[in-house]
């Protein structure tokens, strides 16, 4: 995919892409860092931004099962995350960091995630003292879905930039197709036959356009919400 970046880039001034998110988190760190530094220095050379992440994120994704892993894992330390700092500043400012802290793909009941977002703070403050700079780090929040607002909170405040909510939009594009289904149930039996008839078609019901224009419409509320909750809304105006 980089390939295909840098030749577009060569013809048309910018990339396929405005970013490329590399996960080694299961890698030894100083290998994903390592890795990372190359991916920066050609991902420079055509103004793309790297997410890269430390430490894990658990629960299951993709296949992809971390619901086992070690709890220390699931919590970067300030001198884990100033190491990728340390490492990448230098080619590059454009880099995100995906630190762990208590971070858990899906959602749960409340307590079963113990998310940590002071830990955040303590990342800045570490990574601050090294370089004198406030606040130098870009963080993401991985596994962000069902978090509770006052996280949600504590996390931008601490410097997070970008936040993945995908199980929470999977939830959203189900719940428009969920509603219309029981909504229009008597109308989705078969083919032939519903409250207004024995004879009466249904094409119009089962016709995919219908319920999957319902499913895009509960997704975009659902975007909307979340860009309201991380103080994204009207940015362009200003």
């Amino acid at each position: 995919m980089l390939e295909a970046d840098e030749a577009y880039f060569k013809e048309h001034g910018e990339p396929l892409f405005s970013s490329h998110m590399l996960d080694l988190s299961e890698e030894p760190d100083d290998e994903n860092i390592s890795i990372c530094k190359k991916y920066l220095e050609r991902m420079k050379a055509i103004n793309q931004i790297l997410e890269m992440e430390i430490g894990i994120t658990g629960g299951v994704e993709d296949g992809v099962d971390n619901s086992g892993v070690s709890k220390d894992k699931l919590y970067s330390s300030p001198q884990d995350v100033y190491k990728v700092h340390e490492a990448l500043s230098p080619i590059s400012e454009k880099f995100t960091i995906a630190a762990a802290f208590g971070n858990v793909h899906g959602v749960y009941k409340p307590g079963n995630v113990k998310l940590r977002p002071e830990l955040l703070v303590d990342y800045q403050k570490f990574a601050a003292e090294k370089t004198g700079k406030e606040m130098p780090l870009f963080l993401v929040f991985h596994g962000g879905s069902g978090s509770e607002m006052h996280e949600i909170e504590a996390a931008i405040d601490a410097g997070v930039v970008k936040m993945n909510v995908d199980t929470d939009t999977q939830w959203a594009y189900w719940e428009g197709v969920l509603k219309f289904y029981k909504a229009k149930e008597g109308y989705l039996q078969g083919q032939i036959g519903n409250p207004e008839g024995e004879d009466k078609p249904n094409k119009s019901y089962y016709d995919p356009r219908k319920w999957l224009r319902e499913a895009e419409g509960t997704m975009v509320a659902r975007v909307a919400e979340q860009c309201k909750m991380l103080r994204n809304t009207d940015k362009c105006a200003k």
